[in-house]
């Protein structure tokens, strides 16, 4: 367990520990108030707690003076933890608060009283016992009353140590069956589930339903703990590759209660047959919700919520993921998407109990944003753009559970700066074809390409903006594209291939796009022309006064052009709040016709309001009328005042781009405008009409207003900028978007850069390669982006590139106005190649460069003239002298790994991955090809390598350190379960290489009797 600091302010723990762990005490008997202090310098926890009061505004309007309590509805009586806590820490603020401090805690109490004995556990036949989701609440509200325990009679006591004991009780006696009052939610047993829907969540569930009882309870039930620890493993569990991992957690090697399958062997998890990082999360989500029970209680935390299985890698994914607010982009779904009030406890329970400073930089940044986004209508709500209602107590008990941390800790994990958490951050990877997602995050910005069956789309987050482009509509793809007939795509390692980079294809019948993305951050897309309106992007543009870059107004500037265009303001289309002014007209009708859609669910509406001159709305209490309705959200919620109900398409008709909202004000009236209170589900294009008689519509304004651009190029708000090839179409703008292509389909290259120090108007004015038809090619940032756009194979093609510094792979023959490039591009693929070498001095035309890798060049001089050069290659160079007609191969010396590699574990997985066993270090240091790290065997002895597919082997060659070398003994397998002998190497050398004749995707390396001061591994390389 991560040690913490355990301050006296936390007196849960402490002097009143014992008392409130060993049950009520009697009528009447003395306790003491918590000796709660403020934590020294903790500007987080300090935002917390402003929050915590401002989020009580929401608190308080869900009194219900009829019952006595806050509302039963959506758990919204769970409330009280923030209440607990603001009630039990100095400085409580009833201007922010907006209620006195007498009547927070009567009203809490008098909550607590109530629900205490409705539960159903206590007697009552409110609410409780069924898992899914009432014990979560349970959670909630257990915390609630220990924190105000001394402030409760006998009787409310009595009934929450039912409720603790006995939701316990029930969960550890189904086993590991299902729970007959919560339906069709289901753990599946240990066996859990991967493919489409994870069941980490529901495993969690069954371990949270146990921990108050565990944490409250009198005794040390063994039978409890062993539940909850079983359900905590399982939650995450250990991929197959990894189910002989020795590490003792909790007393028993964790391979003993790992069972489940839980998520991707990439390290991934899927939700609804979508990657969804939310539900990534939820294993710290949880792991919160549960800790915050045991430190409050002052027992020790179990281990294995510090030491999940996977856990390194699975917060590893989420940093590829990451963007500039703390939470992950959603790759794949929209109804998460900027949920931010459910993303905090998991950052704070990484941050501040497990002591990890990435994420105490992300939950730095999430928090920067919280009060704006809380006082952003509609006001004081934390989970204002998308969800459930039951989100919004959620989301404050985890509030104030991420604050208890904090102040548990007392000094907080002190965070990375933005800038090395990106660096750390950075990387790719392919997550398969089962889940469809390829990934590069960089220190500019975040890609990725959605390629998996009805998800298809390219995803940009330049400066990892997550309030610029949306990424929950595709990229640059023209809208309406139908479903890809072929996908394909790859990734690029830097120790592996020499740079970070991803290429995908898609193929649509006889037409195909390309999409690379780059190290430095930039993207290129290339197309053959899919269809009209090329290279889009979706913005938003709202105004959060507070948040970077949410002025309300986004600026475009190209070559003789700079235009500030509003959002909400005028412009529209980006959600939110839609304030739309036209000149006054006559109408008894008005509508909203939509023409196109945020994301996969629709349309929805809080609020249509049809204003007059003065801003009066003349559609309140109006009939509206629909294309078509959700049973629950029907049309006439949009006009009846209440700004908690709304209209939604019906599901069946999420798709119709044309779907409608219309209002009959009951006579012509003037009327000069509308106010469109958008829920998650938005429209970006729409078009608000009037009418006299419902039959004749005119448009009264078009959303949103466009405007042309040419020169090329176009900045996007000093954020990002497009450079478009291959064609004259104009970019074409708007408030909430840009299509770098507007017009009829056509060949299109589009590079996005997302660093602000680049000279877009000199990057448009650049000459481009050249090459054959249906082969693309972009030089962007030095990197060359090969798409090869047709049915048809490229062998030998000649490609023309302007300049003649950059060395690629392959042959390079200087000309008069750059060098030509041979290279071979299968049908219906990309590549990205880096530079190898540069060249400084006189080549002459004819020169012929040969790369072989980014270690080994051959310069061959024409035969006319002799060529004088300097080579470069990092912090190496070599100037020389060829004659003419004459080679000479150069080679650069060992230091950095030779890419690319013949390796075909180089930069793999490994495993153990975590927790790792005694004394042993990570595996994956014997295979990231740098020389001076190391894999230390420790007593466990064993690593493997996953190859990513099965191959045909032909040796394994290990190289050790200095010192005492083992026995080694080598073993294959093909599913990563079942493992049978390779080799055996009773006195391995310093280098040795084992031959082998084998097909394998897992390599294990077993090392025997391992000691301290014994050899270490440096590489293993697997040849084929």
């Amino acid at each position: 367990m991560v040690p913490l600091s355990r301050r006296q302010f936390f007196a849960l723990g402490g002097a009143l520990g014992g008392a409130l762990a060993a049950g009520p005490p009697a009528a009447g008997a003395a306790t003491r108030r918590l000796p709660w202090s403020r934590p020294a310098a903790d500007p987080v926890a300090d935002a917390y707690h402003r929050l915590l009061h401002l989020h009580t505004r929401w608190v308080e309007q869900q009194w219900d003076p009829g019952i006595g309590a806050y509302r039963a509805a959506d758990f919204r009586f769970t409330a009280v933890l923030g209440n607990a806590v603001l009630l039990t820490v100095e400085d409580y603020d009833a201007e922010l608060a907006g209620v006195t401090r007498t009547v927070l805690r009567d009203r809490t109490l008098a909550t607590i009283k109530r629900y205490a004995a409705t539960n159903r556990l206590a007697g009552g036949t409110g609410w409780g016992r069924q898992l899914f989701w009432d014990s979560t609440f349970e959670l909630y509200f257990i915390l609630a009353a220990r924190i105000l325990w001394a402030d409760l009679e006998d009787g409310t006591r009595n009934h929450v140590q039912a409720i603790a004991t006995g939701q316990a009780a029930y969960a550890a006696g189904l086993g590991v069956g299902n729970d007959p009052l919560s339906g069709g939610w289901t753990p599946n047993g240990l066996a859990g589930a991967f493919t489409g829907d994870t069941k980490l969540e529901e495993m969690g569930v069954y371990a949270q339903a146990i921990a108050p009882g565990l944490a409250w309870g009198t005794g040390n039930d063994r039978v409890l703990r062993e539940r909850f620890l079983q359900w905590m493993t399982n939650a995450s569990a250990l991929p197959a590759a990894d189910r002989a991992n020795p590490a003792r957690v909790d007393g028993l090697p964790i391979r003993e209660r790992s069972k489940a399958h839980n998520i991707h062997d990439t390290f991934i998890v899927e939700n609804h047959d979508a990657a969804h990082p939310h539900y990534q999360a939820e294993l710290w989500r949880t792991a919160g919700r549960v800790a915050i029970h045991f430190l409050a209680a002052g027992k020790p935390l179990p281990e294995v919520l510090t030491r999940q299985p996977n856990g390194r890698q699975l917060w590893d994914t989420l940093k590829l993921l990451a963007s500039d607010a703390g939470e992950p982009v959603m790759p794949m779904v929209a109804d998460r998407y900027h949920l931010y009030g459910r993303d905090v406890l998991p950052l704070a329970f990484l941050a501040q109990v497990q002591g990890d400073p990435d994420a105490a930089r992300a939950e730095a940044d999430l928090v920067a944003r919280l009060e704006p986004y809380l006082r952003h209508a509609p006001a004081y709500r934390l989970t204002k753009f998308s969800g459930e209602e039951k989100y919004e107590p959620e989301a404050r008990a985890e509030l104030a559970i991420a604050y208890l941390f904090h102040r548990h800790r007392g000094t907080p994990t002190p965070p990375v700066s933005p800038a090395a958490f990106f660096a750390g951050a950075a990387g790719t990877r392919d997550f398969g074809p089962a889940v469809g997602l390829t990934v590069q995050q960089t220190p500019n910005a975040f890609a990725a390409a959605v390629t998996k069956s009805g998800f298809e789309r390219l995803l940009w987050q330049p400066q990892h903006d997550n309030w610029l482009v949306d990424t929950r509509a595709a990229a640059f793809l023209p809208a309406g594209v139908h479903a890809p007939t072929a996908t394909w795509t790859t990734t690029y390692q830097a120790e592996r291939d020499g740079a970070d980079a991803t290429a995908t294809v898609l193929a649509y019948g006889e037409e195909y796009a390309g999409y690379t993305t780059l190290p430095t951050g930039t993207v290129v897309y290339a197309s053959s022309g899919l269809g009209v309106d090329e290279g889009g992007l979706t913005l938003f543009n709202l105004a959060m006064p507070g948040v970077p870059g949410l002025t309300g107004e986004r600026t475009f500037a190209s070559d003789a052009s700079r235009l500030h265009l509003s959002g909400s303001g005028g412009g529209g289309g980006d959600g939110g709040i839609d304030e739309l002014a036209f000149p006054p007209r006559q109408a008894r009708y008005v509508r909203m016709l939509g023409r196109q859609a945020a994301n996969q669910y629709g349309y929805s509406m809080w609020t249509i309001s049809v204003l007059d001159a003065d801003g009066a709305d003349l559609a309140q209490g109006a009939l509206a009328t629909a294309s078509s309705s959700d049973v629950t959200y029907p049309a006439y919620n949009a006009t009846d005042g209440n700004p908690e109900t709304r209209w939604a398409v019906d599901r069946t008709e999420r798709g119709r781009a044309d779907s409608w909202l219309a209002v009959d004000l009951g006579s012509t009236v003037t009327v000069s405008g509308v106010r469109l209170h958008w829920e998650a589900a938005y429209g970006t294009r729409y078009v608000v009409q009037t009418s006299t008689d419902a039959v004749i519509w005119t448009d009264a304004v078009t959303v949103p207003q466009a405007f042309a651009l040419h020169g090329g190029w176009v900045d996007i708000d000093g954020r990002a900028g497009l450079v478009i090839r291959d064609t004259e179409r104009p970019i074409t703008v708007t408030a909430t978007g840009v299509i770098a292509a507007s017009g009829p389909a056509g060949p299109t290259t589009i590079e996005g850069y997302a660093d602000r120090t680049v000279d877009l108007a000199a990057a448009a004015a650049r000459r481009a390669p050249t090459a054959p038809d249906g082969l693309r090619v972009s030089d962007a940032d030095g990197y060359l982006s090969v798409f090869n756009l047709t049915p048809e194979g490229f062998a030998g093609a000649t490609v023309t590139l302007p300049g003649s510094r950059r060395l690629y792979l392959g042959t390079q023959v200087v000309q008069r106005d750059g060098m030509t490039w041979t290279v071979s591009q299968p049908a219906g693929t990309a590549r990205v190649e880096p530079p190898r070498f540069t060249v400084d001095g006189f080549a002459p035309v004819g020169t012929r460069f040969q790369v072989t890798d980014s270690h080994h060049v051959t310069v061959t001089a024409p035969g006319d003239y002799a060529a004088t050069v300097t080579l470069r290659s990092g912090p190496w160079s070599a100037r020389i002298r060829v004659p003419a007609g004459r080679s000479r191969a150069l080679t650069v010396p060992a230091g950095r790994p030779v890419t690319p590699t013949s390796d075909h574990a180089r930069g793999r997985t490994t495993f153990p991955t975590s927790p790792l066993p005694v004394g042993m270090t990570s595996p994956g240091r014997a295979v990231d090809g740098d020389a001076r790290t190391s894999w230390r065997p420790g007593p466990a002895g064993r690593m493997v390598v996953d190859l990513g597919r099965v191959r045909d082997l032909t040796a394994i060659r290990l190289t050790w350190t200095g010192g005492r070398r083992r026995p080694v003994r080598l073993e294959r397998s093909t599913d990563g379960l079942t493992y049978t002998p390779v080799a055996r190497l009773p006195k391995p050398g310093r280098v040795v290489a084992a031959p082998v004749r084998v097909s394998a995707r897992y390599v294990a390396v077993v090392v025997d009797g391992w000691q301290a001061g014994d050899a270490e591994l440096t590489e293993c390389a697997v040849l084929g």
